[in-house]
């Protein structure tokens, strides 16, 4: 596969740099760690909330930082966590004197430096509370979920807890409405390709042309079963029913769904999805209240899909649809 970069080794810190360019009015770049992303301009009082992961992810996991969604943002490199000298900077960077909600997606090195984070900030006086999102089905059974890994569905954490935080509320009410949000989402894939990182130049896995794999995880983590491709309708059903199944959601539930191109897949492709599912809802008469179509969670150029399912109560949903300012989000 061909790219469009300069020298692999600078393809994070260009990458950071045209973002910021290009939304010279949303972002901005730490003055003391050139790989923290922070608002254009400082909220003041509130509640910090804060997140980090590796690039190849885009808009996760800079793109969410706005009014409305997160504060700051450390990067890592292509599928990598940042370091705890960064997820340090990006909690300080977004400390407003009220503490520090972390929301960090379940990844062995992301949740290991930023645990290691909080206890250096928490030395210095600045409190700090974790969240670790937690949503792929595919990675762990319903009674492991603390070990399933967090996809797609940490967007919907992102940005509840961020309009929870902008109203003022305390770092405890604002971990309580980012925990309701956790244990209410609901993700799983499937991947037709693999990627190519920018340093390594060759794929991440291999798979037959006529194959998918379901569950496959954002870096490459093998899934739950491979199987030749199926027509959309019966690949959307398999998928639906998992989901269903995992989540119990029942009559007259209302949710909201995410249909998240993992990279290469079109939005055509994505809105023959989007009318399976939602043809699915209603026979389970199941109140789709917004259903969410775009890149939202990329591998790269991946090509492949995941759908998302949201539990919506009367404090997610008012969250979910307060007022943000983010490029990669339409409220």
């Amino acid at each position: 596969m061909k790219k469009i970069i300069n020298n692999p080794s600078n393809f994070v810190e260009e990458s950071i740099v045209g973002l910021i360019k290009s939304h010279p009015d949303v972002y901005a770049l730490a003055k003391d760690n050139n790989r923290v992303i922070t608002r254009a301009n400082k909220s003041s009082k509130k509640v910090g909330i804060v997140t980090g992961g590796g690039s190849g992810h885009l808009p996760v996991f800079t793109g969410y930082v706005g009014k409305g969604f997160l504060d700051a943002c450390a990067i890592g490199s292509v599928f990598a966590s940042p370091s705890v000298e960064q997820m340090v900077s990006a909690i300080k960077n977004a400390d407003n004197g009220n503490g520090v909600l972390c929301i960090i997606g379940n990844y062995g090195g992301d949740v290991m430096n930023f645990e290691m984070a909080c206890e250096m900030v928490e030395a210095e006086g600045i409190k700090t509370k974790k969240v670790i999102v937690a949503d792929d089905i595919a990675s762990a059974s319903e009674s492991e979920k603390s070990k399933r890994r967090g996809i797609a569905g940490m967007i919907f954490v992102f940005k509840i807890a961020g309009a929870c935080a902008e109203t003022g509320a305390s770092l405890d009410d604002v971990l309580k409405t980012a925990t309701e949000a956790n244990d209410n989402i609901r993700t799983l894939g499937v991947a037709l390709s693999p990627c190519i990182l920018p340093e390594a130049g060759k794929p991440t896995f291999e798979i037959n042309d006529d194959e998918i794999e379901i569950g496959m995880g954002i870096h490459g983590e093998p899934g739950i079963k491979r199987e030749k491709l199926r027509p959309a309708n019966d690949l959307v059903d398999d998928l639906y029913k998992r989901i269903m199944d995992d989540s119990k959601l029942k009559n007259n539930d209302n949710i909201a769904i995410m249909i998240n191109s993992l990279g290469a897949t079109p939005l055509e492709e994505l809105y023959i999805i989007s009318k399976r599912v939602n043809e699915n809802l209603s026979n389970s008469k199941i109140n789709n209240v917004k259903t969410y179509v775009g890149r939202y969670a990329t591998s790269m150029e991946m090509a492949g899909m995941s759908i998302t399912t949201l539990k919506l109560s009367d404090n997610l949903k008012k969250n979910l649809f307060a007022k943000s300012e983010c490029p990669f989000w339409n409220n």
